[in-house]
């Protein structure tokens, strides 16, 4: 079987990226598949086939059709093409962006009245708009991976499209290196950080969108927690700022890009992500497998793993009241022995990388059928 993978380019933060990359190395050991990764650009690819797509371009709305024109050309040389963009023409198409206007909607919700005007007139944006209205109703896309119920449901909603088309397979997690044990990689002394202080962690860029500022807000109601800061922003500065602001600044570390996600796992006690909009974000099946508790938001797709208060709380991303709140409850349940740990690694132990490659390799097969 010739299966093409369509992902523009490699950013190693990023959470879409490394599903890719999983997806690849799980996949590529799959005798019946002939794997090959179409993509502008892409690093440390081994154990697959690449062909570069690399057409110049001036702008970010340029650089997204280019490419969209001249992957899609590739496409009658594969039995299945499973895009991670949003190009008409593809067998499957993984949404692991979500929807666009979802995401354009949940924004909107930080920005000022002209920043919101100017949003709606963005020529970019018009074209993804146009561009996933188009590769939904396209006649050869066949299935559409969602990787969490939220996007599921938005996509039946928005696009109409029948149920028999949609399949969600969750984001896989290698159980075995995202573990408890990420303990012994602390770096609580380097960071001078009490050794008994509990420590809430943010991973991930976006600060703004990802909800920094409300993590930021929501502990200074809680003079022990800590938080580490963890990810690239172009305005990090700012958040730095609010911090000294509120006063936290002694308590909250920024660590900028961290080369081993898993020293900041094993240096926390809780994941905090009050995102505005995430379909899955690969970093709360990491956390959890790793026994981190999870603070998130009814936009992330990841709260429909949560059990309130058994192994982590949603509140709404600008909710700062509702986190300080849950907060505080994690805090107690702490004091009393709450087993909050063992809960979050058992909600992420089933969903392995093997399982994600089985779910996929299954639709592959249902779909040559």
């Amino acid at each position: 079987m010739k299966l093409a993978i369509v992902r523009q380019t490699y950013n190693p933060n990023g959470g879409a990226e490394r599903f890719v990359s999983r997806a690849l190395n799980t996949l590529a050991g799959d005798s019946s598949l002939d794997v090959t990764l179409i993509a502008r650009q892409w690093e440390n690819a081994t154990g697959w086939q690449t062909l570069t797509v690399d057409p110049p371009f001036r702008n970010r709305t340029a650089r997204e059709a280019g490419f969209a024109r001249a992957a899609s050309q590739l496409f009658n040389r594969f039995d299945i093409v499973q895009s991670h963009e949003r190009i008409p023409g593809a067998t499957i198409f993984r949404a692991g962006d979500g929807v666009h206007a979802t995401w354009l909607e949940q924004y909107s919700r930080i920005l000022s009245l002209p920043k919101r005007w100017s949003q709606s007139f963005s020529p970019y944006h018009r074209y993804i708009l146009q561009a996933e209205q188009a590769m939904f109703t396209h006649p050869a896309l066949r299935k559409v991976i969602c990787n969490s119920q939220m996007v599921r449901d938005d996509i039946v909603r928005r696009f109409n499209l029948p149920a028999d088309r949609l399949t969600v397979i969750y984001n896989g997690v290698d159980t075995a290196h995202f573990h408890p044990d990420v303990r012994k990689l602390t770096m609580r002394e380097t960071l001078a950080i009490p050794a008994d202080a509990p420590v809430l962690a943010y991973v991930g860029s976006g600060f703004a969108r990802k909800g920094v500022a409300t993590a930021l807000a929501a502990i200074a109601a809680h003079p022990g927690v800590w938080l580490l800061v963890a990810g690239r922003d172009k305005n990090a500065r700012k958040f730095e700022k609010q911090a000294q602001s509120l006063g936290v600044a002694d308590r909250v570390k920024f660590l900028g890009p961290v080369a081993d996600v898993r020293q900041v796992y094993g240096t926390a006690d809780a994941l905090i992500l009050p995102t505005l909009y995430d379909p899955f974000p690969n970093v709360c099946v990491e956390a959890l497998a790793c026994g981190l508790p999870l603070f998130t938001s009814p936009g992330c797709g990841a709260a429909e793993w949560i059990r309130e208060g058994e192994n982590g709380w949603v509140r709404d991303a600008l909710d700062v009241s509702g986190y300080r709140q849950a907060i505080g409850e994690w805090l107690s349940g702490r004091e009393a022995g709450k087993a909050y740990a063992i809960n979050a690694r058992t909600t992420a132990e089933p969903w392995t990388l093997d399982r994600m490659a089985q779910e996929l390799q299954a639709l592959y097969r249902e779909l040559l059928r």
